[in-house]
């Protein structure tokens, strides 16, 4: 199914390591359904190139190139990751400007005793723990676009995804 270039809408979720931006993303892609393309950084960055997330890394440019294959292919495109602001903001940018007003960005606001909280409840669990979250972590990275949207550690996923889901339907 073909859209208009006009009617696809990016959604960009970032935030820390282990404060829910794969889950919210992996549930908004099951609600809209088959169509939804779900470009994830660590799936382009970790599974499809095996590079670090240093500074000018090869998943920048496709992570950039995925979003915007499917801009008039697909009704949703759902950007998610860690996508640190000194290292993504500049591509993020130039796919908000190129989704000409239909981008919706959410940031992940939350506490590192959170991330921490939250990540003990996943698989990954035993990959990484409590000292390379810490490593990682580097707290109010906004982007600093209009609209941007924060969410805290109060939020339930169930408020996440009604706020999300409302601001897509304005």
């Amino acid at each position: 199914m073909t859209i208009s270039n006009t009617e696809s809408k990016l959604i960009i979720l970032r935030g820390n390591s282990g404060s829910g931006k794969t889950t919210i993303a992996k549930s908004l892609q099951e609600h809209f359904g088959a169509g939804t393309l779900l470009v994830s950084q660590d799936t382009i960055r970790r599974d499809m190139l095996k590079v670090q997330d240093r500074e000018g890394n090869l998943s920048i440019d496709l992570i950039r190139q995925v979003a915007e294959y499917g801009k008039g292919k697909c009704e949703y495109v759902i950007v998610e990751g860690i996508l640190y602001k000194k290292r993504y903001g500049d591509m993020l940018a130039n796919l908000i400007d190129f989704y000409e007003g239909r981008a919706f960005s959410y940031y992940f606001d939350l506490s590192f005793e959170e991330t921490v909280k939250r990540h003990n409840t996943r698989s990954k669990k035993t990959e990484f723990g409590e000292d390379a979250l810490r490593s990682w972590w580097i707290p109010e990275d906004y982007l600093g676009v209009d609209g941007e949207c924060k969410f805290t550690n109060d939020m339930t996923r169930t408020e996440i995804m009604e706020q999300i889901l409302t601001q897509l339907k304005e």
